[in-house]
Parts: structure tokens; sequence; C-alpha cells
């Protein structure tokens, strides 16, 4: 399995030999280093590797992960369950992959804040006239007495809340281009995230 981590920059187009533009998005990674390998066989129980991206002042982690990365200050650590073949300390880089290849890429969500159901559901909000003054974007009822719980607001009725800042994998992406130099890969689509999130990116 190929895999390696990358922060967004923006989205671009390319186009094809037959002269159609396709949507893409830049994804900047620099080289990832392993931080520990997983195996079957050990305590852990199941085969995977874990590595670190970026730099991060050593005075802002703790002394548990300084001594888990050996005193290196990775910004973020990851773990890809199934990678082998890597020992500690091996690096990856974004010419693992190549012009082609399928990949699923999976990180957070843009968040939203605070959302009305409107927005967050897709309610219909209220209707625009007939006397009606201040309910444009109001639920509506959400329950009481009589209702199907009896009286009670049921667990997973839809209302107001925070929205977005969730985990979201888009699947069956294609690899468009690859800049080894610049540590840069192009894949086709959007994915989740503002600018400089950070995506894993796995092979399929």
């Amino acid at each position: 399995m190929k895999f390696i981590l990358a922060r967004k920059v923006a989205m671009t187009r390319l186009f094809g030999e037959d002269g159609r533009a396709r949507a893409g998005t830049i994804l900047k990674a620099g080289p990832v280093t392993v931080t520990q390998v997983k195996t079957a066989e050990g305590k852990d129980g199941y085969q995977a590797l874990q590595v670190g991206e970026g730099n991060r002042k050593t005075k802002n982690l703790s002394k548990g992960v300084l001594g888990h990365t050996k005193g290196k200050g990775f910004a973020a650590i990851r773990e890809f369950r199934g990678a082998e073949g890597l020992a500690e300390g091996d690096q990856v880089a974004v010419d693992t992959f190549a012009v082609g290849d399928t990949v699923r890429v999976s990180g957070l969500t843009k968040g939203k804040g605070f959302a009305g159901v409107v927005k967050r559901h897709g309610f219909h909000g209220g209707p625009r006239s007939h006397g009606q003054k201040h309910s444009e974007r109001e639920p509506g009822s959400i329950g009481g007495s009589g209702g199907r719980a009896g009286g009670r607001v049921a667990k997973g009725i839809r209302m107001a809340g925070r929205m977005g800042q969730d985990r979201v994998t888009v699947e069956n992406l294609k690899v468009l281009a690859v800049d080894a130099a610049a540590g840069e890969l192009i894949v086709s689509g959007a994915v989740p995230g503002n600018r400089g999130t950070l995506l894993e990116i796995r092979s399929v």
C-alpha cells in the first residue's frame, strides 16, 4: 500500500491530451518519517506504520511525545494500518505515487461553527407569507405532548448545532501529476478541508 501525509494547497485544473479540462487539488507533501513499526506478532497485534510530518517546536510537545519520537518535533503523527515494508526512520516522499494511481483521501472538513437547521440539515423553513413574522428559518415543532415520542424530544431530532469539522474520506481519486522536486501531488476533484488541512492519502 502506498501512503503519505500532505497538506491542501489550492485547487487548479489540468488539460489532458484530449484537450478536456479536469479539476484537481494541489497537495504539498514533504517527506514523512516512519516513527514506529507495528506488527501482528508484536504487542500491538496488528500491522501498521506510524509516521510523523512537519516541524514543531519541541518546547510545545509533551515528554511522552518527545520520548516516542526520540526528541523530534513533528507537527502531526498518523498511522496507516496494513502498511509494511519500511523500517523506523525511513522516509516516504511523493515519488512513491505515479500518474494514474487511484487513491483515497481522508481529512477534516471545514468548520462552519454553530449553524441553524436550514444550513445544517437543509430544512425549508416556514412560509414566507400568510401572516407569519419571524419563522422563515425556524425548525418548527420538535415533539411535545402527543408526538411520536410521547411528550418528550426524541433522540436524533435534527436541530441547530455545531456543523463541520467531520472526518470525511473521498474515494477513487486519480493522481494527475507528481512533482518530486517540489514535493507536490495533484489529485483529481476536490478533497475535504480548507487550505493547510492535513490529509491522509492511501492507494486503493
